[in-house]
């Protein structure tokens, strides 16, 4: 009867399930919709065969997965660097101690749909409307991880998002051009604001420094960005440091909604 054991529940142990249930919740957050997914969902499996094998004392197979769990964790903290940086930012974020944004991240545990606040339709009809004048522009929308520590470099704003109002900000004679335009909720925050750029050497020649800057902020944070090229009048859509494909504009304001939930 010794083997039934582990069914005896204590306080400490219903705890211990919640905290890695919302671990693993957070984690499945940071690498949905990226190719480091697949990897997580393998790890998981091969952590979980691991466990069954050792609660069945099948000790030879659970040595050896278990000595390639602890040999793979610094491969997995290379292979994971980003989604890791991506984590450590959002639990070191400056806005997480507010008691709005706190109750937010734990809106999963309640059965309702969190609709985005952000006026997808007016900032993508501004960028359209760019493209046609090959208007230079880098837009930021702010999510979960604080961008805090870019506001500053920029002027703050607090402007409600209307489609004439992002076209004024970018007009080329504007004194506001150069730069990003930072969004949270409804509202522009800052502009003018200077982004890191990113030294992948992956992204390809024909984009500039605004692909780069976005390439570098959806890195480093859980930010979304939109670009329209100053060169070629495209609209580019980037997150978690990857541009992502899209085939008309109806299809990225979907996209753009869904991940901003």
């Amino acid at each position: 009867m010794d083997f039934f054991n582990f069914l005896e529940f204590k306080i400490t142990d219903i705890i211990d399930i919640i905290l890695v249930a919302v671990l693993l919740y957070y984690i499945y957050k940071l690498v949905r919709g990226t190719v480091a997914i697949n990897i997580f969902i393998g790890i998981v499996i091969v952590w979980a065969f691991w466990k069954l094998t050792a609660l069945l004392e099948m000790k030879m197979i659970s040595s050896m997965v278990g000595g390639f769990m602890s040999v793979g964790l610094i491969a997995l903290i290379v292979v994971f660097q980003q989604e890791i940086r991506r984590f450590l930012l959002m639990i070191g974020s400056t806005n997480f101690a507010s008691k709005r944004n706190f109750v937010r991240r734990f809106k999963f545990l309640k059965q309702e749909v969190r609709l985005t606040k952000t006026d997808v339709n007016a900032v993508l009809a501004a960028c359209v409307k760019m493209s046609t004048t090959k208007t230079g522009a880098i837009i930021i929308i702010e999510k979960n991880n604080s961008l805090d520590f870019i506001k500053s470099t920029g002027d703050r704003m607090n402007i409600e998002i209307t489609q004439p109002i992002i076209e004024s900000i970018f007009y080329k004679n504007s004194p506001l051009h150069d730069g990003a335009a930072i969004i949270v909720d409804n509202y522009i925050v800052a502009t003018r604001v200077v982004l890191p750029v990113s030294n992948e050497r992956n992204i390809p020649l024909r984009f500039g420094l605004r692909h780069r800057a976005a390439v570098a902020i959806t890195e480093k944070t859980d930010a979304l960005a939109i670009v329209a090229s100053e060169e070629t009048g495209l609209i580019s859509y980037l997150k978690n440091g990857e541009f992502v494909l899209y085939e008309n504009m109806d299809e990225l304001v979907n996209m753009i909604k869904e991940d901003l939930v």
